[in-house]
């Protein structure tokens, strides 16, 4: 977020957990793009903070994880000394969280692909209204198909990654019979190594799709561990999660750090994930 933004998104975490009673010294930014992740110190408190044009996000990512509550999925817990809801305050919205330590250790590809593997049987267990990945899709596809969303993308990468985008998009959803609930980005960032093992965070992508497209977002090695996955369609994933991360760094208005090298990354690893797939 712009500095101003992000003092506003700090207070607002602060308040509504002063206002329900927590113990605040500190607050503590650990992950600062177009929503904020805060530390809440010393009450152990974690608050997801995002603009308020998120809050049907947010609002879903809070009912995802009260349901997986439910079925032990090994995601991180909402703060169980407050109702799980989602408080609006100066225009953002604001959801409290369990905080845990990080472990130190690198989880390891087979303990990755178990937390993963054990997430997907959670899911099945729900009963859930969530998006298909290609509305995702479809999402990315609407910001590089004009220049207005994204004027500073070539013409060659824009007709790249809508070819990228609407052929691979295509080719994916074509086996929909062995779809199901998924998290939607299980990449490292949101995977926490912490006491009570493995835990996936960020619940607000779930979608529906094959379980490949979540396998596209995990480290290479993980996929080896997964049996029963098909690792030609894990590498079309990859390139399709790829191309849309691409798209999304090409918006106008898009806030991710560092956004510069990675619209250069982004475009860099759709071309080595699309040589990795079987022609055709």
């Amino acid at each position: 977020m712009e500095p101003l933004g992000l003092r506003r998104a700090v207070e607002a975490g602060r308040a509504t957990a002063l206002e329900l009673g927590f113990h605040v010294d500190d607050v503590i930014v650990i992950h600062d793009s177009d929503r904020v992740v805060l530390r809440l110190v010393p009450c152990g408190v974690l608050a997801r903070v995002a603009p308020s044009e998120h809050l049907a996000a947010s609002e879903f990512e809070v009912e995802v994880a009260r349901r997986l509550a439910d079925v032990d999925a090994p995601v991180a817990e909402l703060e169980p000394r407050v109702e799980p809801r989602v408080h609006v305050r100066d225009a953002f919205a604001v959801s409290l969280w369990t905080y845990y330590e990080p472990v130190g250790s690198q989880i390891a590809p087979a303990d990755y692909a178990d937390a993963l593997r054990r997430h997907h049987a959670a899911l099945r267990q729900i009963d859930l209204g969530a998006p298909h990945f290609t509305d995702r899709v479809a999402g990315a596809l609407s910001e590089v198909a004009g220049r207005e969303q994204s004027p500073a993308l070539s013409d060659s990468d824009r007709e790249f990654l809508i070819n990228v985008l609407s052929g691979l998009s295509a080719a994916v959803s074509s086996g929909k019979a062995g779809d199901q609930l998924l998290h939607g980005e299980p990449h490292p960032g949101n995977l926490l190594n912490t006491k009570k093992g493995p835990l996936f965070v960020d619940l607000a992508t779930c979608c529906r799709g094959p379980i490949e497209f979540d396998l596209a977002h995990a480290p290479d090695d993980v996929e080896e561990h997964y049996a029963g996955a098909d690792l030609d369609l894990i590498h079309r994933c990859r390139a399709l999660s790829w191309a849309m991360f691409s798209a999304w760094r090409w918006r106008r208005n898009d806030h991710m750090p560092d956004r510069d090298h990675w619209r250069v990354e982004g475009l860099n690893r759709v071309r080595a994930a699309l040589d990795r797939c079987e022609p055709g």
